[in-house]
């Protein structure tokens, strides 16, 4: 199974109330990807305060091609141009997770060279 990992770091000072009512609406968006099939699920993280750069994510998780064709349409454009006016350091990468996990530790292993 693959997953998009949204991350961000904290909303930009003075942006709070805006990060709030986005993120409201965003979780809207994805519970409608979820009531269409075009996503399986997704799961809302805060990382608890420690320092660094990463203080939440949303894992979305999804068909690989399914995921990849939804990063491509305007309201996903729309709420990644929207976050970044109002998240620090917001972005998404591909992900694998699930069965997926142990596909990629043997190519990974298989890549090692010989001692």
């Amino acid at each position: 199974m693959a997953a998009i990992f949204f991350g961000w770091n904290r909303s930009i000072p003075g942006r709070e109330h805006v990060s709030a009512e986005h993120f409201t609406q965003f979780l809207g968006y994805l519970g409608s990807l979820k009531a269409q099939s075009t996503i399986t699920g997704f799961e809302p993280v805060f990382l608890r305060p420690r320092g660094g750069d990463l203080n939440g994510f949303i894992l979305i998780h999804g068909d690989v091609q399914k995921l990849h064709a939804l990063v491509e349409t305007n309201e996903w454009i729309e709420h990644s141009m929207r976050a970044l006016h109002h998240l620090d350091n917001s972005g998404y990468v591909f992900a694998d997770t699930g069965s997926d996990v142990q596909k990629r530790m043997e190519t990974w292993t298989k890549a090692i060279p010989p001692r």
